[in-house]
């Protein structure tokens, strides 16, 4: 099949890793984890790895946790301009740096962006790459002899922000949603209640649905936890899976601590012929679609993510197949319930024989911040590659079931297309009912979702609600002995509650 040669092709792809217990540790910062996942991905591109790189005309990074949120500390120090300093590493001075906002569908989601780029002449030669040191931050934070990360490098550097105002708000921060655990505790537990489940068997769910990730993670050289766990393991709560926030024991939340970093080249078919990289190394995305969610307390049914199913479904559309046509795939799974949501869509099961992750899931490859799913498509070429002709699916989430990108990776040669996304977003956008939201909450009212909080000091309830009196949604906490007595030990989904309004949020006690 001939091509148009602006056609973006995906060339090379690289991952670096390193654990605190590993014989030859280096305490790599995250620019050094990101140049060397970089480094990887030039020698994967079969050519030339100086020739292709003083070809590159954008370096674009995704954020580390250290600054994904303003004023954050950076014990280690940090560098002024990441994509710029992964350059420097790289020996390579590139037209244009970005730093991209926060968010897990990022990945993805600016593979697309530059792949249109390229189209559109705008770019020829894309290095996409990140990376988080996190583990080795923790490890060095309070330690007397710590390696310096501090750089300041000068240079152009597009910075798009922290995008937070996305997924966070002042009403959800001062009811206790600061994380990410208890926010999708409380959208795990909406999907429970739909379901009808009692806690025992949606926690024996999730751990069927995560048992069969470990294995991969297992045999991933790259996994910050390489550790096969059963069900059992995964669904038992004991001293060692401690209970972080209802409904998550420890082993089924992302884990991040990792020293991680991955990289993507992306190249016009043109440039790829130019600079000499063999035809067996290019890989084509066949469909690719990002969509975004309401607001959170906005959602019809809390524990459903149409956002994901509609950019999935788009995704497969433009590349003329079912999900049935995948060979493999990664969803992200911060936690089960993204997962859940589309497996619930597409039929998919737990056991799925092609398995539902590539690299090994968040929790136990690892959650590499906003960067994960560059991980899962370095994956997802390798395998495309080695099953050519055979299609892979990437799905990546971002913010609080916030925000999707898919992509649908094949070798087989396919023309570049620009998805629908934007349409399909203004008809969600118009057309997606609200749930009305009362922020200052007084009276009777039932609990629609819920999660505890045991990573305070104090063992606290957080709960989404519905005022009896109009049936708005609300916010609220509770330390009430009896009320979160009943979320830690029993089931308040659908418990008669009282509300009351503080000049710092709402209060819940049982009725």
């Amino acid at each position: 099949m001939s091509v148009d040669p602006r056609t973006p092709v995906v060339v090379g792809v690289g991952q670096a890793a390193e654990r605190i217990d590993d014989a030859g540790y280096r305490a790599l910062s995250p620019v050094q984890l990101a140049a060397a996942a970089a480094q990887a991905a030039l020698a994967d591109c079969g050519a030339g790895a100086e020739q292709i790189a003083s070809a590159i005309d954008a370096v674009v990074a995704t954020r580390q946790f250290e600054i994904s949120i303003p004023n954050a500390p950076a014990p280690l120090g940090k560098s002024n301009n990441f994509p710029r300093s992964v350059a420097r590493l790289l020996g390579v001075d590139p037209a244009r740096a970005v730093l991209d906002k926060v968010g897990g569908q990022g990945p993805q989601k600016l593979l697309t962006e530059f792949a249109a780029e390229i189209v559109a002449g705008a770019a020829d030669v894309v290095l996409l790459c990140g990376s988080d040191a996190t583990s080795t931050l923790r490890h060095f934070a309070k330690a007397d002899n710590k390696p310096d990360f501090s750089e300041t490098i000068d240079g152009q550097l597009e910075d798009r922000g922290y995008g937070l105002e996305e997924f966070v708000e002042r009403y959800t921060v001062i009811h206790g949603l600061t994380g990410a655990t208890v926010q999708y505790g409380l959208l795990e537990n909406a999907r429970r209640a739909r379901l009808g489940l009692s806690k025992a068997d949606y926690l024996q769910a999730m751990a069927e649905l995560f048992a069969p990730m470990t294995k991969i993670a297992a045999k991933n050289p790259f996994s910050a936890s390489p550790v096969e766990r059963s069900v059992e393991e995964l669904a038992t709560v004991n001293a060692g899976n401690r209970m972080i926030c209802d409904p998550y024991p420890r082993l089924l939340v992302a884990r991040d601590q990792v020293n991680q970093g991955a990289a993507v080249l992306v190249m016009s078919i043109e440039a790829a012929r130019r600079l000499g990289v063999p035809e067996d190394r290019w890989v084509y995305l066949h469909g690719h679609a990002d969509m975004r969610s309401q607001r959170l307390l906005e959602r019809p049914d809390l524990g459903a993510y149409p956002a994901a199913v509609t950019a999935t479904t788009e995704a497969l559309e433009m590349a003329g197949i079912g999900f049935d046509d995948i060979a493999a795939m990664d969803l992200y799974s911060c936690f089960p319930v993204p997962v859940f949501n589309i497996c619930d869509a597409f039929g998919l099961s737990a056991d799925d024989p092609r398995g539902l992750t590539l690299t090994g899931g968040l929790p136990f490859f690892g959650g590499a911040g906003n960067n994960y799913s560059m991980h899962a498509i370095a994956e997802a070429v390798a395998s495309a590659r080695s099953a050519p002709g055979q299609f892979t699916f990437v799905g990546a989430n971002g913010g609080m079931m916030s925000k999707y990108a898919a992509g649908v990776y094949s070798s087989t040669p396919a023309p570049w297309k620009p998805d629908r996304s934007p349409e399909l977003q203004a008809q969600a956008d118009n057309t997606g009912p609200a749930v009305p939201v009362t922020e200052s909450a007084q009276g009777a009212a039932t609990i629609e979702a819920y999660s505890v909080r045991y990573d305070w000091e104090t063992r606290t309830g957080i709960i989404i609600g519905r005022l009896d009196g109009d049936g708005t949604r609300f916010l609220a906490t509770t330390e009430d002995e009896d009320l979160v007595a009943l979320m830690s030990d029993a089931d308040p989904l659908g418990a008669a509650v009282t509300v009351r309004a503080l000049d710092y949020g709402n209060r819940c006690s049982l009725r």
